[in-house]
């Protein structure tokens, strides 16, 4: 029976063949103009790009390159905060990143953003998960990246998709996870002061506006984020605020690490939102030494 079914499907597709990424989203529609909550660095070049996860989701991205360098770069791929856009927190840490030679790629997840997928406003660990080992795709296929040097992290909740990638895909080499998070309302001023006010606010981020889908809660209990963490082989960063109401996620995630390969940094004095976009908190020193 199966074998019939298998012959029958091989008939079938040789009668009608798929068009080349027939699946695939065609196209996006992407901003072109700087409108993101962080000034514009003279020191990198900056351009729009896209790509597919596996899911066929055209993923949208901002790609920052240091200016006057030659030879290939390491490379990053960021990510995060869960509900925000590349054009708060993730571009900033990219652009200082490439600012500080490296080639990184600031992407919106699937269903977000200027990304593409439907229903709008969804959040999906396995997904979310695929969404950075497609950025590693695509900056793995990159004529200016180094293949053997490529990292990736993730803001908030993204630093447990991050840790989900890490675990899969071998050919990350290096992890950041930045402020991790898991929901606090109690907490909600301190986002209310980065989402809801100049200071972070962008008209495509679902955090500044919305929120998420309802529907986004259900796959999570299906699928802990950090079940397999403990198969991580390569080096890991986690960051996290001293006085983050979220610090005990980190300290979690750390514990389950195996290897001496791994290290914990507590930033004193810090909360969870300080590590978005306060430069007096987020250790670029610490993140340009780990990955190189």
């Amino acid at each position: 029976m199966a074998i019939c079914l298998c012959v029958s499907g091989s008939l079938m597709a040789q009668v009608k063949p798929l068009e080349k990424d027939s699946f695939m989203e065609k196209s996006l529609n992407l901003t072109e103009e700087w409108d993101k909550t962080f000034p514009k660095s003279e020191k990198v070049d900056h351009a729009k790009v896209t790509f597919h996860n596996r899911y066929g989701i055209t993923l949208a991205a901002d790609l920052y390159v240091p200016r006057d360098v030659e030879g290939k770069f390491p490379a990053i791929a960021v990510s995060g905060p869960f509900g925000a856009v590349k054009e708060q927190a993730s571009g900033l840490y990219a652009q200082t990143l490439a600012e500080r030679g490296f080639l990184v790629l600031a992407f919106d997840p699937s269903y977000t953003g200027e990304s593409g997928g439907e229903p709008r406003y969804v959040a999906s660990p396995d997904i979310n998960t695929e969404d950075f080992c497609a950025a590693v795709d695509y900056l793995a296929t990159h004529d200016e990246v180094d293949e053997n040097r490529i990292g990736i992290l993730g803001i908030c909740g993204f630093g447990g998709f991050a840790l989900n990638a890490a675990a899969i895909d071998t050919r990350i080499k290096a992890t950041v996870a930045s402020t991790m998070y898991e929901d606090a309302p109690q907490f909600v001023t301190d986002y209310h002061a980065y989402y809801k006010t100049p200071r972070g606010y962008h008209k495509r981020s679902l955090n500044s506006n919305g929120g998420w889908n309802k529907t986004s809660s259900l796959p999570f209990i299906n699928m802990p984020i950090l079940a397999y963490s403990n198969e991580i082989r390569s080096a890991v960063l986690l960051i996290h605020g001293e006085k983050a109401h979220s610090r005990y996620f980190s300290e979690d995630a750390f514990k389950t690490l195996q290897g001496p390969n791994k290290e914990l940094l507590i930033i004193p004095g810090a909360t969870h939102v300080d590590l978005y976009d306060n430069p007096e908190a987020i250790p670029f020193d610490k993140l340009e030494q780990f990955y190189k």
